[in-house]
C-alpha cells in the first residue's frame, strides 16, 4: 500500500528533481574549457557531477588539474561567467512540473525549493521558467553558510514557511537530499529521474519513491489542523 503523508509544506530540490538542468550545464562546463584550455568534458559526465554546488562541479570537471588551487578558483569564476549566459538557455521542466505544482499551490499546501544552485543563478531560472511564484521560500546554495546535506537549508525553509519540520515533506532526486532532509526529521521522498551523482536511488532509503510528479498529488493530504 502506498504511503500517505499528512502535511502542511512541501520543500523541492531544483536540478533533476523539477527542471532537467544539464543541458545548460555541460555547455557551461565546456565554454569553461575552451577558455581555459583543458579537455572538456561530455554532458553525460556533467550529469553525474551535478548537485553539490557549482565549486564542486568545476572541481570535478578539471579532475586531477583541481589540484592546482590558482586554476581551480579562476575555473570556477569562469564558469559562473560562461553559465550566466547559459543558464535557462535549454533547460526544461520535467513532465508534470507545473501542474504539480498549480495544483498542490490550490490545495493549500506551503512550498519551498532548497538547492544547492546559488541563488543568482536559481532566481533567475525560475522565473524563465514560471516557476517562481509557486515558492514561499527559495533556499539557495549561498543562503546560508551550509549547503544540503547539512539540514540547515531544509530548516531553513519550513521556518519562513511557518512550519515545523513534523509538518513538512521533502522531495528530491539524490542521497544528498535523503540525508539532508533525515538530518532534519522530516520525510522525503526520491525521484528517480534526476541526477543523484551517479547512484541510483534505493526506496529502502527514503520514504518512497515518485513514479512522476503528478504521482506527488496522490501521496499527500493537507494537514489543517
Amino acid at each position: 500500500m502506498t504511503q500517505r503523508f499528512t502535511v502542511a509544506a512541501i520543500t523541492f530540490d531544483l536540478d533533476g528533481t523539477l527542471l532537467d538542468t544539464v543541458p545548460d550545464l555541460a555547455a557551461a562546463a565546456q565554454d569553461m574549457a575552451a577558455e581555459l584550455s583543458v579537455p572538456p568534458r561530455r554532458e553525460d559526465e556533467v550529469r553525474v557531477f551535478v548537485g553539490r554546488g557549482i565549486p564542486n562541479l568545476v572541481e570535478r570537471c578539471l579532475g586531477e588539474r583541481a589540484q592546482n588551487a590558482a586554476l581551480l578558483a579562476r575555473a570556477i569564476e569562469v564558469f559562473k561567467r560562461c553559465y550566466r549566459v547559459r543558464n535557462g538557455e535549454r533547460a526544461v521542466p520535467y513532465d508534470g512540473a507545473h501542474a504539480t505544482l498549480a495544483a498542490l499551490q490550490a490545495a493549500g499546501f506551503r512550498l519551498a525549493c532548497v538547492t544547492n544552485k546559488a541563488v543568482d543563478f536559481t532566481l533567475p531560472l525560475l522565473e524563465q521558467m514560471d516557476m517562481r511564484h509557486f515558492f514561499g521560500s527559495v533556499v539557495g546554495g549561498d543562503t546560508l553558510p551550509q549547503k544540503k546535506p547539512d539540514p540547515a537549508p531544509l530548516l531553513h525553509a519550513v521556518r519562513e514557511l511557518g512550519v515545523a519540520p513534523s509538518a513538512a515533506l521533502h522531495v528530491g532526486d539524490s542521497y544528498n537530499d535523503i540525508d539532508c532532509a533525515r538530518r532534519a526529521g522530516i520525510p522525503v521522498l526520491g525521484v528517480p529521474w534526476g541526477y543523484s551523482e551517479g547512484r541510483v536511488l534505493d526506496a529502502k532509503d527514503c520514504d518512497g519513491l515518485l513514479s512522476s510528479l503528478p504521482d506527488l498529488l496522490d501521496r499527500v493530504t493537507l494537514l489543517t489542523a
